[in-house]
This record gives C-alpha cells, structure tokens and sequence, in this order.
C-alpha cells in the first residue's frame, strides 16, 4: 500500500464488504467507519472503480502475507506436500481469515461485471496458482497448467461450500483426506 490512509481505507473497505456487501460499499460508508474526515475516500480514490481496486489490492497484500509461509513447504515434486499446502490454505480461508474470504467472494463476483477489476483479481490470482503448477510439474503431471487449474476449482468449492454455502466446517484432517483423495484421483491413482 502506498500510504497508512491508503491501509486504513482499504482494509475499512474489505470489512464493509463482509459486513454490508457491494452496496454498503461506498466513499462515505468508508469515511464513516474508518474515521475520517468527509471525503478523504474520495481524495485517495476518486471513483468506485479506484475503491473496490484498492480494497483488492490490499486484500491480496493480506492473503499473500497470511499465505506465504504455508506456500514455503511446497517443495517441487512433493505431492504430499502440495496436499498439506492446499489443506492448510484452506483452513486458514475457512477459520481465521472467513472475513477475508467472504470479501474476496463480494469482489470476484463484482469483477464478472468489471473487465477492469477482472483483469486486476485474476493477476492476483495467479500468484497462488504457480506454485500449485510448479509442484504438479515437477511430479510430473502430464498438464500441470490444467491440473493446478483443477485443484485451485476444487479448493474453491470446498471454500465456498464450508464459507458461504450450505456445507458443514471441514476439520484440517478433513481438508487433508479431501485433498489427498481429489490429487489421487485427478493423477490417475498416485499416491500423493
């Protein structure tokens, strides 16, 4: 983030989500619950476009940070650890960070009406794609590409059902045994 300002209205602005979703979502709503000024929103993002753009950014900024020190036990090749990075990601989505997910959900489906915050959501994306490519590649799966875009739609599922859904909480030995069993199935019988 740019700025502290930059921080308080983005991070102000994931929790409107959560708690009011896209339409409470506004410059005003932002100044008001962060305690700022009247239009000190407006000054650092001048447009609804420039908000939900900031509140994207940061919100990768915070799942990157949350998520980076699960991404490290990937090791290439190690399927068993892909299993326990992608069991651990999970969790984390479904417990701790339920709020963060839930404003990335309000986001995502606002991008399917916005090319420009799509083309920002699906960059960020990618950063947590690759290290699934790289451990399926290394494995030696014969798509890895397809094959992380597979387990990145599974782990959506799995979030979306436990988060928003009409699913049960998954256990972390839950997520483990999901996993595991989806990365069986999808390489054709290998043991991860």
């Amino acid at each position: 983030m740019k700025s502290q300002r930059a921080e308080l209205v983005a991070d102000t602005a994931i929790g409107l989500l959560v708690e009011r979703g896209m339409r409470g979502l506004t410059h005003r709503a932002v100044d008001e619950v962060a305690g700022l000024p009247a239009g000190s929103t407006s000054n650092l993002a001048r447009t609804r476009s420039a908000l939900l753009e900031l509140a994207l950014a940061r919100l990768t900024q915070l799942e990157a940070a949350a998520f980076q020190p699960i991404l490290d036990i990937a090791r290439p090749g190690d399927l068993d650890a892909l299993a326990e990075m992608a069991a651990q990601v999970l969790h984390l989505q479904l417990t701790v960070g339920r709020r963060h997910t839930i404003a990335r959900y309000e986001l995502a489906l606002e991008a399917t009406r916005r090319p420009e915050l799509r083309r920002i959501y699906d960059r960020s994306g990618e950063r947590f794609r690759e290290p699934a490519v790289a451990i399926l590649s290394a494995a030696g799966s014969s798509d890895p590409v397809r094959h992380a875009r597979q387990v990145v739609a599974f782990c959506e599922g799995v979030m979306f059902d436990a988060g928003v859904g009409a699913g049960v909480e998954p256990t972390l030995d839950d997520l483990r045994l999901g996993v595991r069993e989806f990365l069986r199935g999808m390489l054709g019988g290998e043991s991860p």
